[in-house]
């Protein structure tokens, strides 16, 4: 039996770290992703090893930390969003597919973003990573956006990566990954980006669902330490609305399996009410906390 460290790696390629069955490997050797059915994107800073790695351990569980994670089962997160915002009798296509059949479907949803077509962008520096958009009769009648968040690592996973790559009946152990959770970012990008993609989608005459929001449910609880977890709920669909899906991954399987995602959480709520809470910090600390620690810096009492 190996002994795995509790700072660890929690998927590779799809797999759980030490699956030596053929089907892990053989995604090892072709540094495939077994959600998008495409290369792995994840790969070392100068682009020479991929590292594929899916999720990982953190002090509140194991958590997804590459977006493609996300889509498995064929975009199957992607859908659950279309059937909320467009119903279940559309047919779904990925670009791909709408492409020939352009000229003779009556109705559907395409889906659109980096692997299906291309994303949509707004000038240089803002790019939306989906738009579901539905068109009828050659007509793009509507659509509705999605963002997809895991989070960024601190650190690195090296030599734990190395250890189950080089993996055969002599390892007893594994070393401890490195890696920390880069939470910060939810603060300084995620949030502040959030909002500002909501507010275009809001402001568009084709738009009435407003924005969609796929993520970790650890990592939206990170969120919540800066909005509060008692944001009013709301249960209809305006342009103004951010619409919340949360997924979990589920209990370890047996080699030769994957584990799938799970969602947690479906939540509702004004974009506006979002961002008055990141302005003025449901969970900031007061004022009087602020003093103490400039006095406990000073060395003052």
């Amino acid at each position: 039996m190996i002994k795995r460290p509790k700072n660890d790696i929690v998927e590779i390629f799809g797999y759980a770290p030490d699956d030596l069955t053929k089907d892990a490997r053989t995604l090892w050797n072709l540094g495939a992703c077994p959600f998008v059915n495409k290369a792995c994107s994840k790969s070392n800073s100068e682009q020479t090893v991929v590292y594929g790695t899916c999720s990982v351990t953190t002090t509140f569980g194991h958590c997804v930390i590459c977006p493609n994670r996300i889509y498995e089962k064929n975009y199957k997160s992607l859908k659950k969003v279309a059937e909320d915002a467009f119903g279940t009798e559309i047919e779904f296509l990925m670009y791909e597919e709408f492409i020939p059949r352009r000229s003779s479907i009556d109705e559907c949803i395409v889906a659109l973003g980096q692997n299906s077509g291309k994303e949509v962008k707004l000038g240089t520096k803002l790019s939306m990573d989906w738009v579901l958009a539905k068109v009828n009769n050659g007509q793009l009648v509507e659509y509705v956006g999605i963002e997809v968040q895991s989070i960024d690592i601190t650190n690195n996973y090296r030599d734990n990566w190395y250890a189950y790559k080089n993996l055969n009946s002599n390892t007893s152990t594994i070393p401890r990954s490195e890696h920390g959770l880069n939470w910060a970012n939810v603060h300084k990008r995620l949030i502040p980006q959030l909002i500002r993609k909501g507010l275009i989608y809001a402001k568009s005459d084709l738009v009435s669902n407003g924005l969609y929001f796929i993520l970790p449910d650890i990592v939206y609880k990170k969120f919540e330490d800066v909005i509060g977890a008692d944001i009013p709920l709301v249960n209809h669909k305006a342009k103004d609305i951010l619409t919340v899906h949360t997924y979990s991954l589920s209990e370890e399987v047996e080699h030769g399996e994957q584990r799938h995602l799970v969602i947690e959480r479906e939540l509702k709520f004004e974009l506006e009410e979002f961002s008055q809470r990141f302005i003025s910090g449901a969970n900031l600390p007061s004022g009087e906390e602020l003093d103490n620690a400039v006095r406990k810096v000073l060395g003052l009492s």
